[in-house]
């Protein structure tokens, strides 16, 4: 497969809440931890990641002067910094639960495009879907929420978003669907529940290979068994 389509490759561009509460593609690159910038509300923080102190605020996870600062101006709920992120990317970023909720809570878009990453926040990750997140939302590279979690192993937020109607056989910009990558990184479970829930072992990539074809080890014949009975 393309370097760009293996999780070690991918830039961390684009990708909305949804995909920041299950990784970066980048391993490397923390959310710009440390940045300095431009004073937008209030003082500047220490180790700030951006350049509005909303943003500040809902990263560190300080939730009642977040909600003196949105008081004063409710546009700051859904402004965005430097980056393009707004106050949501960054808690979801840092998992902080209350302020995801107290957002949600405000009507903060849950769809937008961003620029950031994060760990495994599967209560965020279904808020933000209750709170009608598209679970097929796709970054700068086509890629879903289901090709992170497929990438990264994550076995409990495939099953989420399975719960939420998420589709198995979206192909991102190098033809791979979320099965070419949990096959690639031989996340063997991930990949039977894939399957088991209509993921396609014959659709082929820009490199005109399967699934199958992609996979290590004996995957590949556990998983045509699976499928073939």
């Amino acid at each position: 497969m393309g370097k760009e389509a293996k999780e070690g490759g991918r830039s961390m561009i684009g990708g909305a809440p949804l995909a920041l509460v299950i990784g970066s593609w980048s391993r490397g690159r923390e959310a710009a931890v440390g940045r300095v910038s431009r004073r937008s509300w209030g003082s500047e923080m220490e180790g700030s990641v951006s350049n509005l102190m909303v943003c500040n605020l809902a990263y560190s996870g300080k939730l009642e002067e977040l909600k003196e600062c949105i008081l004063a101006d409710k546009s700051l709920a859904t402004r965005t910094d430097q980056d393009s992120r707004s106050a949501l990317h960054w808690a979801c970023s840092a998992g902080h639960t209350e302020i995801v909720e107290f957002l949600l809570q405000l009507g903060v878009p849950v769809n937008d495009k961003d620029d950031a990453a994060s760990k495994n926040r599967h209560e965020i990750a279904v808020m933000l879907l209750e709170g009608g997140a598209n679970p097929d939302a796709k970054d700068h590279y086509e890629a879903t929420a289901m090709h992170r979690a497929a990438a990264k192993g994550n076995l409990k937020m495939i099953h989420i978003l399975l719960y939420y109607k998420a589709s198995t056989n979206i192909q991102d910009t190098e033809g791979n669907t979320p099965l070419h990558l949990a096959c690639d990184e031989e996340r063997v479970e991930e990949a039977k529940l894939l399957v088991s829930h209509g993921a396609s072992i014959y659709i082929e990539n820009k490199e005109e290979k399967t699934p199958l074809q992609v996979a290590k080890g004996g995957l590949g014949l556990i998983l045509k068994r699976l499928v073939e009975g």
